[in-house]
């Protein structure tokens, strides 16, 4: 075996190292790179195609996340029992990676690349997917393929105390109110060099909030600029120790050779001069044209008299003539925008697009709203659902489940366009996780508001920025559905333009701004405070300093928005929607658990067929927690009531009587329910009446489960185990004997003379719990010490569940 070339390097600020190895594992692949960060271990490895396959006009990157639930110790719980497809969550990791690596190779470069990391070691405490964004930079690193790096990553946490934490574990993360991922590049080859941001994804953490009202200061604008400087110390330390990786390997086994490739332009500079002379005038006129349809018809139809113009002069060359219509196209674009401040459709670098909100579009939805930024129109739907509805997730991390879903559809005819509709793509995917994020931290905890939440956000144009109008759109659906969110939250997309050393930086950006500019930058947040963003670039980097400057710009545009938004609905329904079930939660004492449940569940799903609710027990091992929910409300408040009881029951009175149910049977007799969560035994020498007067061996003979049957309260003794009998015979007994006590059976006690002051017998009369050990006695033989106790106590009182645990239903 091979031996490995290893370095690693202290995380300032932190008790860890980043290690980097390479040359033991897959080195058959063009670079292979093993990351560790505490005990989370990651294998990067790169490989590229040898040559271009026949056709391809772009750069085929492809970036996998291979998450093997070995690392964490678990077996897949999928009915197979291995991997399937990716995780949502992988899915993301990979476009973390494959966003900053894309702008890194050759203009023109068309080999196939192929980035893809194995997870081996999951630690529950260090995340993985920045390590992964290390790991496969510095696997192109040692390569040879032609990548202009190494590219460094962190995430950064912001602190309840207002500090950036560098690479925080996932606990530190959940106490933390922000989290921020940013890569980047040196911008030269000093140690002390700068670093140019090329990504960015952040968000809010669930507890954001709550932490806000304790006093922890909000994450704002300014904040994330200094979030954003401070990144650069993390992102430089591995920049350092990937090019000391690479020197040890150059030390160890001579240059690394760049493997040979070519790379391809579009067109050749004849056709790009031809076609710039007699494109000019008529592209920049087509472009005029504001509105989004229109123009495209105008820039295809001056697109066909370009290319009929040159037929002849370029045949067979039609492919480049194409090309460099497109790049006159975005040429043209651009210099406008720079040296005019005019926009595709005539805005300004900061106008916004006309805005219009509207709720309440379907009467079956539990909340609905439609969001529309000038060309761009998404519907969205939110649907509320009881606790055991939150998704579970089979995932290599700590977390297991979520209660919040965001999902995002794209579908062709949003463009005006055909395609196939086959799942969601690793696009829509990405795009409906940032809204989730978005939205995370201002949703209601499960305390507060009990539901399951899921929100689609159905895209039927698009023009650009539909995820941002998803964020707009989904936060007016669940303020419809009566989901008291913390605080409204808008996004915005930011674009901008580099020309010239200039940046114009772009609010509310086209999909055209989006193709032919520099930068697609998202910014989400309520009115105070920053809850989501995300950054591409696809130039080498920017300067935090214009990054900085776009965030107060697109804080400008989301408060316009948030304007918009409250004309539709200013604040969360108090109260949800007809349609939608009515949950409620309670709390309750952990060892009171048993008793809602009952003996194999018979208590709780009682409850649950006789009052229609939907009824869910959990506990956190402290406290355990009711959740009822049913489309009818009376049937919730019914099945409160009735838990209620069974928490508190009420006390039976000696000497009167109650209409029974029998609930459990025994060899020496019967339980009956009188009151809710209260029952008593009725024991067998008190059923003879039941059977003529006869002796009663079997107490199967005249009862049955569910038997209702009017029973009469003789004693209560101080334990409050209470003793019945019966107060009438049922219709179609056997009539009554004169005496009915069976010969050998120790006489049933008698009901007191006098009630004592407490509920119980008086003092002359034998208690119950003396002349209940005696009859078990009778009936049974000796049990042994405290055996009539045991089994006394399993049914003379309240009902508890069976040893052994408890049965629950979630």
């Amino acid at each position: 075996m091979a031996d490995a070339i290893t370095v690693s390097g202290p995380i300032s600020g932190t008790d860890r190292t980043l290690t980097f190895e390479t040359g033991k594992l897959a080195n058959l692949a063009d670079g292979a790179v093993v990351a560790r960060i505490g005990d989370t271990i990651l294998l990067a490895t790169a490989t590229a195609a040898r040559s271009v396959r026949e056709g391809t006009d772009f750069f085929p990157l492809t970036v996998d996340i291979e998450e093997r639930t070995y690392a964490a110790g678990k077996i897949p719980g999928s009915f197979f029992r291995r991997e399937g497809k990716s995780s949502d969550q992988a899915i993301l990791t990979c476009r973390l990676i494959d966003r900053p690596l894309r702008p890194s190779f050759p203009d023109g470069f068309r080999n196939e690349v192929h980035v893809v990391g194995t997870i081996f070691g999951a630690d529950q405490v260090n995340p993985h997917d920045v390590l992964a964004i290390n790991a496969a930079s510095a696997a192109l690193m040692v390569s040879g393929i032609p990548f202009d790096g190494p590219i460094g990553s962190v995430r950064v946490a912001y602190t309840t105390e207002g500090t950036w934490i560098p690479h925080p574990t996932f606990e530190e993360g959940e106490e933390a109110t922000f989290e921020l991922v940013v890569a980047g590049r040196a911008v030269s080859e000093d140690a002390d060099t700068d670093i140019a941001i090329m990504m960015v994804e952040a968000g809010g953490t669930e507890k954001s909030w709550s932490y806000y009202a304790d006093g922890a200061p909000k994450v704002t604008e300014e904040v994330l600029a200094e979030g954003l400087e401070a990144s650069k110390t993390w992102i430089r330390e591995s920049i350092l120790l990937q090019r000391d990786l690479v020197a040890q390997v150059v030390a160890a086994h001579g240059p690394i050779e760049t493997i040979e490739f070519s790379t391809f332009v579009d067109y050749e500079s004849d056709v790009w001069a031809r076609v710039e002379a007699i494109g000019t005038d008529l592209i920049a006129k087509a472009n005029l044209v504001t509105a989004k349809a229109e123009r495209n018809a105008a820039l295809d139809a001056a697109g066909s008299e370009i290319k009929a113009a040159l037929a002849d002069e370029f045949e067979g060359r039609a492919g480049e003539v194409k090309g460099a219509i497109r790049s006159l196209t975005k040429k043209l674009v651009r210099k406008r925008i720079v040296e005019e401040g005019v926009r595709v459709d005539g805005r300004g670098t900061s106008d916004i697009r006309p805005l219009s909100a509207e709720i309440d579009l379907f009467p079956t939805a539990h909340g609905s709203a439609l969001f529309q930024r000038g060309e761009t129109q998404v519907l969205n739907v939110t649907t509320l659902g009881m606790p055991r509805m939150n998704q579970l997730l089979d995932t290599i991390t700590p977390v297991d489940s979520k209660r919040y879903m965001h999902h995002y559809n794209f579908p062709p005819f949003s463009t005006g366009e055909t395609g196939f509709m086959r799942g969601p793509k690793r696009r829509e995917i990405g795009h409906g996780l940032l809204a989730e994020r978005a939205l995370l931290p201002v949703v209601p905890s499960a305390e507060e508001f009990p539901y399951t939440l899921r929100v689609v956000s159905d895209v039927l144009t698009s023009n650009g920025s539909t995820s941002m109008a998803s964020v707009c759109g989904s936060t007016l659906s669940l303020m419809a559905a009566g989901v008291p969110l913390k605080a409204a939250v808008a996004g915005i997309a930011m674009g901008l333009v580099y020309e010239g050393g200039n940046y114009v930086t772009l609010t509310d950006i086209l999909g055209s701004e989006d193709a032919f500019g520099d930068m697609d930058f998202k910014v989400a947040g309520t009115a105070d405070a920053v809850t989501a963003l995300q950054l591409d670039t696809k130039i080498a980097g920017l300067p935090a300093d214009v990054l900085a400057k776009a965030l107060l710009q697109a804080k400008e545009a989301r408060l316009a928005i948030l304007e918009v938004m409250a004309g539709a609905i200013a604040e969360p329904r108090d109260h949800v929607a007809n349609s939608a079930p009515k949950i409620i939660s309670i709390e309750i004492p952990i060892d009171k658990i048993g008793e809602v449940i009952g003996p194999k569940g018979k208590v709780i799903n009682t409850l649950q067929q006789e009052t229609g609710a939907d009824i869910a027990v959990d506990d956190d091992g402290m406290v355990g927690t009711v959740t009822i929910g049913a489309k009818d409300g009376n049937a919730v408040e019914e099945a409160r009531r009735r838990i209620s009881l069974i928490l508190d029951p009420p006390t039976a009175d000696v000497g009167a009587i109650y209409p029974g149910k029998v609930v459990n049977i025994t060899k020496f007799g019967a339980f009956v329910n009188v009151l809710p969560g209260r029952d008593g035994l009725l024991h067998i020498s008190k059923l003879s009446a039941l059977a003529g007067g006869k002796r009663i061996n079997n107490v199967e003979d005249v009862l049955t489960l569910g038997q209702p049957i009017e029973v009469r309260v003789d004693d209560i003794d101080p334990q409050g185990k209470v003793s019945l009998s019966l107060a009438s015979v049922p219709e179609g007994a056997a009539a009554p004997a004169a005496s009915h006590d069976r010969d050998d059976a120790p006489a049933a006690p008698s009901a007191p003379a006098a009630q004592s002051s407490n509920g119980g017998s008086a003092a002359s009369a034998p208690s119950f719990e003396d002349a209940f050990e005696a009859e078990l006695v009778a009936d049974l033989g000796d049990l042994g010490p405290g055996a009539a106790e045991g089994e006394g106590r399993s049914g003379g009182g309240d009902r508890r569940p069976p040893r052994g645990g408890r049965s629950r239903r979630r």
